[in-house]
């Protein structure tokens, strides 16, 4: 063998004569990263990961890395990337606090079922247990929300490591992976081989869909006269856009979404009969209970779509289309179970079904909408001249500005539903959210994650004055990297939903949720992002304009009413038909 010294560092790089390389584990990992087609990368650096950065420097023209401004922030502008490219995202990390710090975005990424990849380093593998600088049992401690994690403490083991990570993350019902790497693995020296894994034993990501069950859905929504479909992430997961609506179009069923739904069907088509939930549209939550069919396509019957389980479409037959045979079951017992992709699935239902129309189900859906459009939406397009602004008027204007093509990224809270009901997304997955576990301070970095992945697309950051806050430093992010994201800040100086329910359920006894916030413009203007806040209604349509047509980065902060609630609203523990228009 040929022996390489490099001038700079005293491990070595060995060449064997037949081409098979022999190289340090940090370069392992690079090239490992590049054999899965990874060319982004978000992370910080820091001592136990410093080897594979410092290999990383050799690939800059393979591997763009970007530097956040914490390490929540990398997983959050991960899964960024992820819902929207429908690849895997990456994010790397040092050990002990900037691995506990990725804790939140994979717990995140868990829950809504998001590809990502987090690798992380670790004390050399001899000081593991012993209470090293900066060590942690990361493994242990993510174990709980990842689908899958590992350690490794030897070179030789980093490209199967890796290889596997991926195929567990992508593949079936994708999640977060987690692969922690010791520092004298980094050092070490591995024969480098890549093989991409293509199955882990007993471990079958995509069931083969029954015709038996195909057949029977197919029955049932045949001879079904109020059919009804819930489409949930799993459509989009599945890459199952035409499949859907073409099934939707055949079987004229109304069809209502998840938020983690939201943008697998166009807004605005006639089928799409809004949102459900506890801030979800009015009919589609009260006449779950009146459908005689329910059809529920990739989602999983979260308890703030449900209500009260017991008083939940109980006269109804359950089709249950779902990948996740854990998922069948475990909430509402389903009647048919097809377990298996919705893209193979949905596509095998709709030749078995017969084309229908369901005229007369359907205008109970728009007579729901009329009472709902008079006594709650009305108000809040257009409030009277003596009423704050509200946040649905805002969320209109921005729609119309940019007619619906915008992907929309929000954060969690009172602006997150306001967004998802009043924004016409007419684009496939333009909707980045945080659904299950509701993570403030996810918008602003997982835009910078989606702007990544689509840069020809308008990435808008909708945000609460108190979301903004908890990740505010990744407009560094934004100042070195010079991308375009818009960011709305909707501020109603308040936690809003917090506020929101001690108005209604707790007195109006205001503990802790009244805001005092900073000149976010001043902010702004020190990360060279240019800013505009407007007061004043008559100001609000011109100051929406330019937001959206600004060339570049742009904080747009609208000052909304203070104490003004998000309905319709489900109230926790009541039944679905118990909605409240007020």
């Amino acid at each position: 063998m040929k022996k390489v010294e490099k001038s700079n560092e005293k491990e070595s790089l060995l060449i064997d004569k037949e081409g098979i390389n022999v190289i340090t584990g940090k370069e392992a990992v690079v090239k490992s990263l590049i054999a899965e087609g990874v060319d982004l990368i978000f992370g910080y650096p820091g001592g136990a990961i410093m080897p594979v950065y410092d290999a990383l420097y050799d690939y800059q023209d393979q591997i763009k890395h970007i530097l956040t401004r914490h390490e929540q922030g990398a997983t959050h502008a991960a899964q960024g990337y992820a819902r929207v490219s429908g690849k895997v995202g990456v994010c790397i990390a040092t050990s002990g606090p900037g691995a506990t710090n990725l804790i939140t975005g994979i717990a995140d990424a868990q829950i809504d079922s998001t590809p990502m990849v987090c690798i992380t380093g670790q004390v050399a593998s001899h000081l593991l247990g012993t209470d090293a600088f900066q060590e942690t049992d990361v493994v242990g401690i993510s174990m709980p929300v990842t689908k899958w994690n590992v350690q490794v403490t030897r070179a030789e083991d980093i490209p199967g490591a890796i290889a596997k990570a991926f195929y567990i993350a992508k593949s079936g019902r994708p999640g977060p992976v987690l692969v922690d790497i010791t520092k004298d693995a980094q050092f070490g020296e591995v024969d480098f081989q890549y093989k991409k894994c293509t199955n882990v034993r007993s471990y079958v990501p995509q069931p083969k869909v029954k015709l038996e069950a195909i057949q029977a859905a197919a029955d049932l929504i045949n001879n079904a006269k109020k059919p009804y479909i819930l489409f949930g992430h799993g459509v989009l997961l599945g890459d199952a856009k035409e499949e859907f609506k073409t099934f939707v179009e055949k079987t004229g069923i109304p069809s209502a979404w998840t938020i983690m739904g939201l943008s697998a069907l166009p807004t605005d088509h006639y089928l799409n009969v809004g949102m459900l939930g506890m801030h979800g549209n009015y009919g589609p939550n009260l006449l779950t209970n009146e459908c005689d069919v329910l059809i529920a396509i990739g989602m999983r019957f979260d308890d703030r779509v449900t209500g009260d389980v017991s008083r939940y479409a109980s006269q109804a037959k359950v089709i249950h289309l779902e990948l996740d045979h854990a998922e069948i079951d475990k909430i509402i017992k389903a009647d048919v179970a097809v377990v298996g992709n919705c893209k193979t699935s949905l596509q095998l239902i709709t030749e078995a079904v017969k084309e229908g129309t369901h005229e007369e189900w359907l205008q109970k859906f728009r007579d729901c909408d009329e009472e709902e459009n008079q006594k709650v939406i009305n108000e809040e397009l257009h409030p009277s001249d003596d009423k704050m602004i509200s946040m649905g008027e805002v969320i209109n204007l921005v729609s119309e500005a940019s007619n619906g093509q915008a992907t929309i990224v929000t954060d969690v809270g009172q602006h997150q539903m306001v967004a998802q009901r009043y924004y016409n997304y007419k684009r496939w997955r333009s909707n980045v959210t945080s659904g299950g576990l509701g993570t403030m301070g996810f918008a602003l970095p997982a835009a910078i994650g989606a702007k990544f992945a689509q840069s020809e697309n308008q990435v808008i950051a909708v945000i609460g004055d108190g979301g903004f806050q908890m990740t505010i430093q990744e407009l560094g992010t934004i100042f070195q990297t010079k991308i375009d994201i818009k960011i709305l800040i909707l501020n109603n100086e308040f936690l809003g939903m917090v506020r929101q329910w001690q108005d209604l359920f707790f007195d109006k006894r205001y503990s802790s949720t009244e805001m005092v916030n900073p000149d976010f413009q001043t902010i702004a203007r020190g990360y060279a992002i240019e800013s505009n806040k407007v007061t004043e209604r008559e100001n609000l349509a011109a100051a929406v304009k330019e937001f959206v047509n600004h060339k570049g980065s742009y904080l747009l902060e609208v000052l909304v009413g203070k104490e003004n609630n998000v309905f319709p609203m489900i109230p926790t523990g009541a039944s679905v038909s118990e909605i409240r228009l007020d």
